[in-house]
């Protein structure tokens, strides 16, 4: 299925948590003298017009980004993701975002490598555009990410952060999550892995995080933002998680910061909330 297009919903409650995570798992990361890889299986465009085409349709971004855009209060974790937003905004106002590879590439140091990956041919083509010119570092590849991570682990370091993102609108793509990591952790068993996925009322979201702690690795982070209360139709999307496998040990700790502090920011009613979990040794 293509029809998926990331531009509609770039800048909103779920990019804020995606990458302010991303990026910190990347500093982290970037802390050691010794190179890593940053793999991506959906990439999607690369960065994101807010002014103009799929992004203005329903102006999710409003709710999102730019409800942090003028604070002076912002903690450590979204502060660093908030620069990186500004840095694609020159002229200090909100006209653009960066997506995950973006916020990639602007954070890892220049010996790091970028290794991308994007089905739809036309988020293909602007992902080819956005990164045109940076040579070996960052590998475009137009294919289906739960294939092509195949081939690429482990990195030639033995470091790395692969973040996986598909947009579930096919049923399936919650048990590919699953088979992919299962396969990467027999290649890669000492990687960062990252899931995002969206709250949703439907089974198969309910038993992705049950299924994710039973993988072996050696631990694991779930934190989830639920901006508003589960819809009474049982339809739509109310948040967002993301999964962390082998998670650097400082995470916890900025995500019990940082948690309180979004579900403050950007709730939409009286029943915003976060979970936050941790297992293995962590």
């Amino acid at each position: 299925m293509l029809s998926y297009r990331h531009a509609f919903h770039a800048g909103n409650h779920a990019d804020v948590l995606k990458h302010l995570i991303e990026i910190e798992l990347l500093n982290y990361l970037g802390q050691k003298e010794k190179p890593y890889w940053y793999i991506d299986t959906h990439a999607g465009a690369g960065g994101y017009s807010l002014q103009e085409g799929y992004a203005t349709r329903n102006a999710e971004f409003e709710t999102g980004i730019a409800r942090l855009w003028d604070r002076d209060d912002l903690p450590p974790a979204v502060a660093a993701y908030v620069e990186v937003v500004r840095k694609i905004n020159p002229d200090g106002k909100l006209r653009y975002y960066p997506g995950s590879p973006w916020c990639a590439a602007d954070v890892m140091p220049e010996r790091d490598k970028l290794r991308l990956f994007e089905l739809h041919p036309t988020d293909f083509a602007l992902l080819d555009q956005t990164f045109a010119g940076q040579g070996r570092r960052v590998q475009i590849q137009q294919a289906n990410g739960f294939e092509g991570i195949k081939a690429i682990l482990p990195p030639p370091p033995r470091r790395g952060l692969v973040l996986i993102d598909p947009p579930y609108e096919d049923k399936r793509d919650y048990q590919h999550v699953v088979t992919a990591l299962k396969e990467s952790l027999k290649r890669f068993a000492t990687g960062v892995y990252a899931v995002w996925y969206p709250c949703l009322q439907r089974a198969e979201m309910k038993e992705l995080p049950k299924a994710l702690q039973k993988l072996d690795a050696k631990n694991w982070v779930r934190a989830e933002l639920h901006v508003e209360a589960p819809a009474a139709d049982g339809f739509g999307m109310y948040g967002s998680g993301m999964f962390i496998l082998n998670a650097p040990w400082t995470l916890p700790a900025t995500l019990r910061e940082v948690m309180p502090w979004l579900v403050k920011t950007l709730g939409r009613d009286d029943k915003a909330r976060f979970v936050l979990e941790t297992g293995g040794d962590i």
